[in-house]
Order: C-alpha cells, then structure tokens, then sequence
C-alpha cells in the first residue's frame, strides 16, 4: 500500500492502532526503532495516556489502579514521512493508521487538548513536604504530601492517606492544590477583677 506523502516539517500528533493489549510492547518497538535509526529528529514523543482509578476489591478493600485511558491505540508526535510509515504498520502488534481508509491523519489542536497530550506548564509554588490537596480525578478530596515533583512532566509524587493507609500515587499539578496553613489563635485569659458592686459592700462592712 503507498501512502501520499504528507508535505510538513512540522511535527504533529498521529494515532496508530494496536491488538489489544499490545500498546506497550508496540510503544518500547518504536523506541528502538528510534535509537537504531536516529529517528529523534522525525518522532519527538510516544505517549499511552493512562489514569488511575479507585476500584473496590472482593475483600472490600478499595486499592488505587492505572488503567489505559485508550486502550489499543498509541500516540505519536512526529514529522511524517512515507519511510516512517513503512517502519511503524511493520512492528508487530499495530494494525495502522487512525485515518480514512487508513491514511495517517494529524490531530487537530482542539483533539490534542482534548485528549490530554499537550503539555500546559504551570506555575506552582510547591515544594517537597507540603500538604496538598486533590481537586480531582478518584482521590478527589484527599490530602497527602508532596514527596517528589518532576516539573518538565508536571506531575507530583504524593504521599496520600486513604482509610487510614498511607499510598503513593502520582498526579499532575492542575489535579491538585496546596492546601492552606493551619491557623492557630491563642486564647488569653482575662484577668479575674473584683467587680466594683462586690468592693462596696465589702468597704461599706
């Protein structure tokens, strides 16, 4: 099958599709592709968006698990070329292309913010050791500390207490939120005086 050349030295987001099951072994394929044929400078990212997600098990207990958000499909950031092409519908385990009738198609910018691929940088003042609170996702509401950041990927190591159980996940910044010092007021105690209608009756004696 030949494939138009695709005329852009920009790189954008492509999707391949997978076997089930086969996105992480496709996923470490392409890296070595990558190295064997310094292929940096055409394919700058591969991503298998996940999420973690609380799920109860049969003893009752609730554990925290990372589950593939789309399952048999990877993602790719790269400058397309046909020989690329060539390269990727050959590994095992990937059927093609996302795209009619199986023509790579770019992913629109609205699609890569949609689908959580582009990386927005924030700006936190976290720090190691601060109390954090989760604003969303499973562990909406918990707190933890913050044991690890990574600022190039955004995302924090937190140590979170779930039912009494201390659980290490990971979170991206815009997921949570330092939460505010506690405040301490220090109550002083009035002195005891003599009220002045005891102290009459008491000179008035």
């Amino acid at each position: 099958m030949s494939i138009e050349e695709i005329k852009t030295e920009e790189p954008k987001w492509y999707v391949i599709h997978t076997y089930s099951s086969y996105e992480t072994m496709v996923k470490a394929n392409l890296e070595k592709i990558i190295e064997n044929n310094n292929l940096q400078n055409k394919i700058f990212e591969i991503s298998i968006p996940t999420e973690e997600t609380m799920e109860e098990k049969a003893n009752g207990k609730k554990k925290i698990f990372e589950r593939k958000k789309f399952p048999c499909y990877v993602f790719l950031k790269m400058i397309f070329t046909n020989d690329l092409w060539y390269l990727i519908t050959n590994i095992r385990g990937v059927t093609g292309f996302v795209g009619p009738q199986g023509r790579p198609m770019p992913l629109t910018a609205d699609e890569v913010m949609r689908l959580g691929l582009a990386k927005v940088a924030v700006d936190v003042d976290f720090v190691v050791g601060d109390e954090v609170k989760v604003m969303t996702g499973p562990l909406e509401s918990f707190t933890g500390n913050i044991l690890a950041l990574n600022d190039q990927l955004q995302k924090a190591r937190v140590n979170v207490v779930m039912f009494g159980r201390a659980t290490e996940v990971e979170l991206d910044y815009v997921q949570i939120k330092k939460t505010a010092p506690a405040v301490t007021v220090e109550t002083v105690q009035a002195p005891v005086t003599e009220s002045v209608e005891n102290k009459t009756e008491t000179d008035a004696e």
